[in-house]
């Protein structure tokens, strides 16, 4: 069994890399939702083909950039 040395503790992540984290799990979260709702809206108003995916795109980035910024402050606050 190896010994550790004294005063070697592992470190854990900074701030800044929690906050890169939650925006990331948020911007992803945000992806999904907004791909969801995005896609039954367009599907709803009769957007087929190029329209389609240009405004699910959109909403995809949107939803993506809110919810991860948000995600991101949230994280902020808690370190």
């Amino acid at each position: 069994m190896p010994v550790v040395p004294g005063g070697a503790y592992q470190q854990g992540p900074s701030c800044f890399d929690r906050m890169k984290l939650g925006f990331t799990i948020g911007f992803c979260v945000g992806m999904a939702s907004g791909a969801l709702f995005g896609g039954f809206t367009a599907l709803r108003y009769g957007l087929r083909g190029r329209e389609l995916l240009n405004n699910v795109g959109k909403v995809m980035l949107q939803g993506g950039g809110t919810f991860g910024t948000f995600m991101a402050i949230g994280t902020g606050i808690r370190c």
